[in-house]
């Protein structure tokens, strides 16, 4: 299926590795340029040049922390009108909310919360000017089946996700969409830091919880970040445009819900 969107732009954050470097890669291949953000300058630098030796777009790499309004003004300034916005981030360690004070959730929010929203809030009336915007966050399953020890995340995220559906409604009329991806366990360095972050309560060793965690689910493995980029691009189309708003679980069948 040819997506039609060769030619366009898209800006994506937390792009260097894991589901947003798949995320990048599969626009790619669609024939989109990318600016690509994360903090860490040596992975985004090898994650450019690999995309575009494979791939021919012109990429663009940006090493800020977006987390800061002097790191959202850099990547803003490098990629002012996007088509597409990637909103991804990683996530706060497990542990007990308990021994989270004010500024470990301040820390949260200002992580996982507002930066998507502050993105968005840079980008979305351009995109709504041109008749075209596709507007993606990357959040997770937490904000559907909460999990105790990602009491931040549950929280955070929710905050995020809660924003995101109201907007949608607002510009969708000017063929501007956004939606959510909930991914599921993902064989990524996020998933092994969750995982690694757990331990010490566990008694079990890494692998064992590895092994348990994929067993659990009923695809019986982790899902592969290329899927998420797939996915992903397919939500980024000129087909997608009818598709606004949702929060769509990636997440081999764990939720265990009908609706």
């Amino acid at each position: 299926m040819d997506l039609g969107i060769r030619g366009r732009s898209a800006l994506l954050t937390g792009a260097s590795k894991g589901m947003g470097y798949a995320c990048a890669q599969a626009l790619a291949r669609e024939g989109v340029d990318l600016t690509i953000v994360a903090r860490g300058a040596e992975a985004l630098e090898a994650a450019a040049a690999t995309i575009r030796d494979e791939t021919g777009v012109t990429v663009t790499p940006i090493a800020a922390d977006i987390t800061t309004e002097a790191g959202r003004a850099r990547v803003i300034e490098a990629c002012p009108n996007p088509d597409i916005l990637l909103n991804n981030a990683g996530g706060m360690l497990p542990g007990d909310f308990r021994d989270w004070d004010r500024g470990r959730w301040i820390e949260a929010v200002d992580l996982m919360m507002l930066p998507p929203i502050l993105m968005t809030r840079a980008v979305v009336d351009g995109m709504m000017d041109r008749g075209f915007g596709r507007i993606v966050n990357i959040a997770s399953r937490s904000v559907k089946i909460p999990q105790l020890e990602l009491g931040l995340s549950n929280g955070a995220r929710s905050g995020m996700v809660g924003f995101m559906a109201g907007l949608a409604r607002q510009t969708v009329s000017r063929n501007v969409t956004v939606n959510t991806i909930l991914p599921g366990i993902v064989d990524s360095d996020a998933q092994r830091e969750h995982i690694a972050g757990m331990l010490d309560d566990m008694g079990k060793s890494f692998e064992e919880v590895w092994a348990e965690r994929a067993a659990g689910n009923p695809a019986g493995r982790y899902g592969r970040p290329e899927e998420i980029g797939a996915y992903f691009a397919f939500l980024c189309s000129a087909h997608a445009g009818f598709v606004t708003g949702q929060n769509l679980l990636i997440d081999g069948g764990s939720y265990p819900g009908t609706y």
